[in-house]
């Protein structure tokens, strides 16, 4: 176990050792990968948004079985039941919450009141100035460059132009994947770095082994950005079925999308009101369609299909452009300790160049 070496504002927010945060998957960050996180020294943050409430309580549970180590979950701002998440999180003392769009105000204050640390993803400056209004503690910024859906803007662009636009500290996502990137990202201002692909890619990820296998047999090339899947730019590895999905009318999709609709309304527990509200949420926060929000059922059940059940012919495979680079599959601990160790290093030799 690596003793920390490198101390900046996310490791003194969160209590974590290194500032190396595990992103929040859907279907991906679970609890023994939270878990490996927060044992190697990092921020695992869990995924909710593919959990019922009740799932994530017992998720919750568990990564509080496995460590003892400060972790976080991630919670859809939009969703019907964010508060009562919000509640859960507060009674089990988790340390920090994370958000893939920016909750409001009252939110992030009743989070704050009660110690925990308030961190939504954001994709342009303006929006992190939005949610910094609102207090929120610090920000992951996440560039094009990543599995995301924040637009085409590269990390290396769009990291600058939110630090230099707000006073909060800001967490780096979007093509990171060892120590070189870290210290890139902390010579620009960041606090730390956070990645995605990179942890799915580890021992302590639960997406079934020749799936992992899969994904290490991609280039650089080989992802894609779509908008076919849910209306909303996601970028995918280029399978057969993201290829089919690129050329397919919108009316072949629309028997099998109402399918996908119903598996996810009876694996969520979510009433039929609980989906119309939910719908009308993400609508207001965006510019898809009634089609496009009907074609978002996709998404939850394609990715389960590919990162739960390995089903590649009938699933849809996140990915960022760092697939290309990953040839291993190291554990949690293994993956943290290099990444700091090398970061520190190329600090170290850095400091060479002044004269």
């Amino acid at each position: 176990m690596t003793p920390q070496l490198l101390r900046t504002p996310l490791t003194e927010l969160t209590g974590v050792r290194h500032p190396v945060v595990q992103t929040g998957m859907g279907w991906v960050a679970g609890p023994r990968l939270v878990a490996g996180t927060a044992n190697a020294g990092g921020l695992g943050i869990l995924a909710s948004a593919t959990m019922t409430f009740e799932e994530l309580e017992h998720a919750i549970v568990e990564v509080k079985g496995r460590t003892d180590q400060p972790f976080g979950v991630n919670l859809r701002a939009d969703a019907g039941d964010a508060g009562e998440r919000v509640d859960l999180l507060i009674k089990h003392g988790v340390k920090v919450a994370s958000f893939a769009l920016a909750p409001k105000a009252e939110l992030i204050a009743k989070l704050k009141d009660h110690g925990i640390v308030v961190m939504p993803s954001v994709g342009a400056a303006r929006h992190a100035e939005k949610v910094a209004g609102w207090g929120a503690d610090l920000v992951m910024v996440q560039g094009g460059e990543g599995g995301g859906h924040t637009g085409p803007v590269p990390t290396t662009l769009l990291l600058p132009s939110v630090i230099d636009a707000v006073d909060i500290p800001v967490v780096a996502a979007g093509g990171f994947f060892d120590g070189r990137g870290l210290a890139a990202a902390l010579s620009y201002g960041a606090a730390g770095v956070g990645m995605g692909t990179r942890f799915l890619l580890t021992q302590d990820s639960s997406v079934p082994e020749a799936v992992k296998r899969l994904y290490l047999s991609y280039g650089l090339d080989g992802t894609v950005v779509t908008a076919k899947v849910d209306g909303m730019p996601h970028r995918m590895l280029r399978t057969e079925l993201v290829q089919e999905i690129e050329e397919t009318g919108r009316l072949r999709t629309l028997v099998p999308t109402a399918r996908r609709t119903l598996d996810f309304k009876r694996q969520s527990g979510m009433t039929w009101r609980q989906v119309a509200t939910d719908g009308r949420a993400m609508k207001k926060g965006s510019e898809r369609s009634w089609s496009q929000m009907m074609l978002a059922a996709n998404t939850p059940m394609m990715l389960k299909a590919g990162l739960v059940e390995g089903d590649t012919s009938a699933g849809v495979l996140a990915a960022g452009q760092v697939v290309g680079l990953l040839d291993d599959l190291p554990t949690c601990q293994e993956l943290v300790d290099r990444v700091v160790t090398e970061a520190a290093e190329r600090l170290r030799a850095m400091q060479g160049l002044l004269v």
